[in-house]
């Protein structure tokens, strides 16, 4: 099945006024080594308008979070071509990636990957350190503010309830104002209406700010929020609805 995916037209907006921000030509990827190596994803074929929000649905196993961690840079395909903002990522070594990802990807995990020994405001603001921003406090705190945390700044994870840690994680993924922003099951550990919370937030977020939104989820209530939904199977696009 030829897995190449348009984007579907948005708003009355052309193909010319939203081009592509991700890219995916011909990639396959697996993982693993000798025997136990497997066949992740195989001839993904996948373009993403320029603010659009992408869902991507399928069984366990199906590729995915894989498919993600690949358009933000995590992962290299063995073959194919990733360009995401107008950057290849085959162009550049780890170090480039890493700085690549690291202004124009957000990201949020299932688990929230926060630094336990740091405070709400640290979790944010290090990343931007570390990325040369010069603002980084002031910027982590308007962030944090943003999700509604203004009152949290000083309280360490721990302190924080789990829908509190994952506005945390929300904040970091939006602090260095990327173009994309990707979710890999974002309200996974959250009961239903913290979830939710989450979810609205995401959304809320994406619309503001005109980002480019990637969403992997196992409920299709919540990836059918997105403009278009990406169904996987067995490491392949197996379609698309709109």
């Amino acid at each position: 099945m030829d897995s190449l995916i348009e984007p579907s037209p948005s708003a009355g907006l052309s193909r010319s006024i939203r081009p592509d921000t991700i890219s995916i030509s011909n990639v396959n990827l697996s993982l693993g080594s000798g025997a136990a190596r497997v066949h992740i994803l195989k001839d993904i074929n996948l373009r993403i308008a320029r603010a659009e929000a992408v869902g991507l649905i399928g069984p366990s196993g199906s590729g995915k979070s894989t498919l993600l961690m690949v358009m933000a840079g995590l992962e290299r395909p063995d073959s194919g071509e990733v360009v995401v903002d107008g950057t290849a990522f085959n162009a550049l070594d780890e170090d480039g990636l890493a700085r690549f990802r690291g202004r124009n990807v957000g990201i949020v995990f299932q688990s929230f990957h926060l630094i336990p020994t740091m405070t709400a405001l640290e979790n944010v603001a290090v990343p931007l350190e570390l990325a040369g921003i010069a603002d980084a406090s002031q910027r982590a705190a308007r962030e944090l503010e943003a999700v509604g945390l203004g009152e949290r700044l000083h309280h360490y994870p721990t302190q924080l309830s789990g829908g509190e840690q994952q506005r945390v994680a929300l904040a970091r993924a939006l602090a260095p104002d990327p173009a994309i922003l990707v979710a890999d099951e974002p309200t996974g550990n959250l009961d239903e209406a913290t979830g939710l919370q989450i979810v609205d937030l995401l959304f809320a977020k994406h619309a503001e700010r005109g980002m480019t939104l990637v969403l992997v989820t196992h409920d299709t209530s919540l990836a059918e929020r997105c403009d278009r939904v990406v169904r996987l199977r067995s490491g392949r696009i197996d379609g698309v609805t709109r």
